[in-house]
């Protein structure tokens, strides 16, 4: 049987189709319609435009590498010699012509997560662009509007749980938030190389349905059962994949990446949760931590002790650093899992931490979104929305089904908008797993719990959140969970514009 990714490959007509189609409980504008050739596209990115921007040249390779991970030797795909390499670094208002040469043995796309841009550059396969096949390249050309913390990874399939991430900093020419030192931390469940592979996690899940009761809607609710040490920030059960390894910037606890600073500096810490299937708090020892920056927006500077990162997720938080070596944990919330580690040092003479260091401030206060309110420079001009509309979702414990509204993608009903609308979307999580939701091509700003400009938001289990989308951005533009695994089973629709 072919799976849904070759199902999609394959017959990726199927999901155009679903884009273009109407009815459903989104009910919106009808029409044609919005494709990424569409002239629309090309209005909206001119205004993007500055003149005598500079042009950001790079070549993104996916290709097989072998690295060192935890004393293993590890094969493993990658941007370059490890995962998370390959970084892209450019100015707001910068042109990026970034080269995808496609290495690998099957076709591939590349969606640069988070970036306003226009809709042919997207990287989604079949509904933006043909897939890349092996041995071809495409070469991705578009503007950077928002200064922030991004990143680049593939929209295939189980692809993402292997090493093909990198991050995509896009710096303010004008930044208001001082700092003295500027240290990126990518944040992965690892599997490669320590016996099962992710088609062998997928095999599993559907035969198993999952963690034992987190499935709600499209059926039973099931029974939650023992949570125990479970029942965490994120609600409910809070993962269905156990890893033998979490790392930061491709290097296991035993080679902890390092941050050099001198004692009394301000380091900025860009934080990016790659993970598949699991949400990370991160603390830093004997430090509080003061957030800037949620999805690379600015937000009203907030100190706390630690932050919960679902995939998909940024924070910048700066740290005034201390004389000595700390430990930057990242702890797989609600899951057993050794934590990824790093070092934060100001001293070459003090030893470094002890691996499995488990500072105070995990427990200390944690950031929520409530604390996240949107500076005046980027929050949505006060507006009435335009119309209401929500979707659900759902899933089914028996075959590890998991869909919007009670379908799958591709058959789940478009959520239709027309340019220049403003929709407030409820999004009703009727599991009892958390869901971080991501809509490509666009911000949302929360509405009730803060006021933060995001692209991605964590919905717990059996709650919702309301969100303003100015629909600002034409095309067809995916919103979906952003666990890799409730991906490739169903749980996305598409954000459809119609003429």
């Amino acid at each position: 049987m072919l799976s849904r990714r070759e199902i999609l490959i394959v017959g990726g007509s199927a999901l155009v189709l679903a884009a273009c189609s109407s009815g459903g409980s989104t009910a919106g504008p009808g029409g044609a319609a919005v494709g990424a050739d569409d002239p629309a596209v090309e209005r909206r990115d001119a205004l993007r435009r500055k003149a005598g921007a500079a042009t950001v040249s790079s070549s993104v390779t996916a290709a097989p590498v072998t690295v060192d991970i935890g004393g293993r030797e590890v094969s493993t795909w990658a941007f370059g010699d490890r995962p998370g390499a390959g970084a892209i670094r450019a100015k707001a208002g910068d042109l990026i012509e970034a080269t995808f040469l496609n290495g690998l043995t099957s076709a591939n796309t590349l969606h640069w997560h988070g970036i306003a841009l226009r809709n042919d550059m997207d990287g989604v396969h079949d509904l933006t662009q043909a897939a890349v096949a092996p041995a071809s390249e495409f070469i991705y050309r578009f503007t950077v509007p928002d200064a922030g913390t991004y990143w680049f990874h593939p929209h295939m399939g189980l692809e993402l749980d292997r090493g093909l991430y990198a991050p995509l900093i896009v710096e303010d020419p004008n930044e208001p938030v001082a700092h003295d030192v500027d240290a990126t931390l990518l944040l992965d469940d690892w599997l490669d190389g320590f016996g099962r592979t992710q088609e062998d996690v997928l095999a599993e899940l559907q035969s198993s349905g999952g963690h034992s009761g987190h499935m709600g809607g499209m059926g039973d609710m099931g029974d939650m059962g023992d949570m125990g040490d479970m029942a965490s920030m994120m609600g409910g059960l809070t993962g269905d994949v156990v890893y033998p390894l979490h790392i930061i910037n491709g290097r296991a606890p035993s080679e902890r990446e390092t941050i050099a600073a001198k004692p009394g500096q301000r380091v900025r810490i860009r934080l990016i949760n790659a993970g598949s299937d699991t949400a990370y708090r991160v603390a830093v020892g004997g430090h509080r931590l003061t957030v800037t920056h949620a999805d690379g927006f600015p937000v009203k500077p907030v100190e706390v002790d630690n932050v919960v990162l679902g995939m998909g997720e940024r924070y910048d938080v700066i740290v005034t650093v201390g004389d000595g070596a700390f430990p930057i944990v990242a702890l797989p919330e609600g899951k057993d899992d050794p934590a990824g580690e790093a070092i934060l040092r100001t001293s070459s003479g003090d030893s470094a931490p002890t691996v499995g260091s488990r500072p105070a401030e995990l427990s200390g206060r944690e950031l929520t979104y409530s604390d996240l309110v949107a500076t005046d420079a980027v929050r949505l001009p006060s507006q009435e929305p335009d119309r209401l509309t929500s979707v659900h979702l759902t899933a089914d414990g028996s075959g590890y089904i998991h869909g919007i509204d009670g379908r799958s993608f591709p058959e789940t009903a478009p959520i239709n908008v027309s340019e220049g609308e403003r929709l407030r979307l409820q999004i009703v999580n009727d599991t009892m797993m958390f869901h971080p939701i991501h809509l490509h091509g666009h911000t949302f700003q929360l509405v009730g719990a803060g006021s933060a400009r995001k692209d991605t938001v964590n919905v717990l289990p059996m709650t919702a959140v309301e969100v303003d989308i100015a629909a600002d951005n034409p095309g067809q533009w995916m919103l979906h969970c952003h666990n890799t695994y409730h991906l490739e089973t169903g749980m996305a629709t598409v954000f459809s514009y119609r003429a």
